[in-house]
């Protein structure tokens, strides 16, 4: 097992890269999918990686306390070497309720992941949906952004449990949602996120 830290090279304010993704539900979802929310959290996660299984409560917690935050878990590991994490077993962590997120993708082609320069399992984007600012008579100012279109807000840990059988003290995660949905600024430190590194196919 190769641990790593998240090091991704999306700063704040950024846009996330769209996709087309196939979840477990058999349907397929991009970022429109979840233009009703206000924050969109995307976690790079996998089945059999124990940073990312000890994450699975917390995230599935988030999903069910949050209506307006959409918590996706990607999982772009290399299923042929690792076949825990085909997307058999994808849906069959759902199904027994390990997974419970509001949406479960499997990107097979890793493109995604390198998209977003994601590296270990878990690793967490947060994203604010921000609408224009308006003025008095409702056109849009100049430091506004587009209607609906996300920006990245938060990219790092979860939480301080750095390692699988830590107990967590700090929610980074739940500070980062609580000021999206009050509409406030993150002025959380980015720390990097640690898990195993993503399996890779072979080029």
């Amino acid at each position: 097992m190769v641990t790593m830290e998240s090091d991704s090279e999306l700063e704040a304010g950024d846009t996330p890269p769209d996709f087309e993704l196939e979840g477990v539900d058999g349907d397929t979802y991009s970022l429109e999918s979840f233009a009703d929310a206000e924050a969109l959290l995307l976690v790079f996660t996998c089945n059999h990686c124990p940073y990312a299984q000890a994450k699975f409560d917390l995230l599935n917690e988030l999903a069910t306390e949050y209506d307006d935050v959409a918590v996706v878990g990607i999982n772009p590991n290399d299923a042929e070497a690792y076949p825990e994490d085909s997307f058999e077993m994808m849906q069959e962590f759902v199904s027994e309720g390990k997974v419970d997120y509001d949406a479960y993708l499997r990107d097979d082609s890793q493109d995604v992941a390198r998209a977003y320069g994601a590296v270990c399992t878990p690793d967490p984007f947060l994203f604010e949906r921000r609408t224009s600012q308006r003025d008095p008579e409702g056109r849009a100012t100049e430091s506004g952004d587009a209607d609906g279109e996300f920006r990245l807000v938060y990219q790092g840990r979860l939480d301080d449990a750095l390692n699988p059988d830590d107990e967590p003290t700090r929610y980074h995660i739940r500070e980062a949602i609580e000021a999206v949905l009050a509409g406030e600024d993150v002025g959380l430190e980015w720390q990097p996120s640690r898990g195993c590194s993503i399996k890779w196919k072979d080029t």
